[in-house]
């Protein structure tokens, strides 16, 4: 696998493990970070962008590819009010958000390495994201 390859796929299944983390997990990986919905929804997009690539290269499988535009629709028909709550308080009173993690769930449960996936390691926020 191309270097660049292995480096996108690692960060669309670590934001997936995200995705499909107990909500529990996702809050507290979340923190306090103000990290809007709307971010959620781009990285959402952006991982779409990455996946229709690999998948191209045969990195994903196109069922892979259905799995996480189902999930960029998902995220995407969130309203715009919604989209201004921060992330963490919205995991758990939008009901969008669990299909979003049964959707996440799927996708992780498909791959041929089927392994567990830990939730992606914290990072620090940015000065911004407070």
């Amino acid at each position: 696998m191309d270097p660049n390859d292995k480096h996108w796929r690692t960060w669309t299944l670590r934001l997936l493990a995200l995705l499909a983390a107990d909500l529990p997990d996702q809050q507290a990986w979340l923190g306090e970070r103000r990290l809007t919905v709307q971010t959620a929804v781009e990285e959402v997009e952006f991982a779409g962008s990455i996946a229709e690539g690999l998948t191209d290269r045969a990195v994903f499988t196109p069922g892979h590819l259905h799995t996480l535009q189902a999930i960029a629709r998902r995220t995407g028909a969130l309203d715009a009010t919604a989209r201004t709550a921060r992330w963490a308080d919205s995991l758990a009173a939008d009901p969008a958000w669990n299909d979003v993690r049964t959707l996440a769930r799927d996708f992780l449960h498909t791959l041929p390495d089927d392994r567990p996936r830990p939730l992606p390691r914290p990072v620090r926020p940015n000065p911004g994201d407070c």
